[in-house]
């Protein structure tokens, strides 16, 4: 499965579009759609170098939540809220989440409320609830749940 144009549409609108080099509320070195591998200070990049960016970042979200699924129904919508949230949270993370043990479970209404887990950053050492994250969570659980 790849995203659908629904994921693909939530992870532009709460990454945004940014062609210069910003730190993110961690402190993260950030550009284009999120993209954070490499990234320095001043550097910048077109609108098609982000989207072609965004595409190979996607890439191993999708890799990582096809191989976490295997074998377990998933509908496109599912499949691409969870590519949203892996491609936030990292792989890793999302591999011993809440939302991937409840919906190989088949517990799709818990799946979806496990989203609104990964609201938080640690901003200054401190764990803190970020709201862009609380609002992206939402979606991502919308999304989960839309038929």
């Amino acid at each position: 499965m790849t995203i659908n144009d629904a994921g693909l549409a939530l992870i532009k609108r709460f990454e945004g579009l940014q062609l210069t080099a910003y730190q993110d509320v961690a402190g993260i070195w950030t550009i284009g759609y999120g993209h954070t591998r490499g990234v320095y200070p001043g550097m910048t990049m077109t609108e098609a170098e982000a989207d072609a960016a965004l595409q190979d970042d996607l890439a191993g979200a999708e890799r990582a939540i096809n191989s976490a699924v295997a074998g377990h129904a998933t509908t496109p919508n599912q499949f691409a809220a969870m590519v949203s949230l892996c491609y936030n949270i990292g792989s890793g993370n999302f591999r011993s989440s809440t939302v991937l043990r409840q919906h190989l479970a088949g517990n799709y209404p818990a799946a979806a409320d496990a989203f609104l887990l990964w609201d938080k950053s640690t901003i200054n050492g401190v764990l803190t609830v970020v709201p862009g994250l609380a609002n992206r969570r939402a979606a991502e659980r919308q999304l989960y749940l839309t038929a």
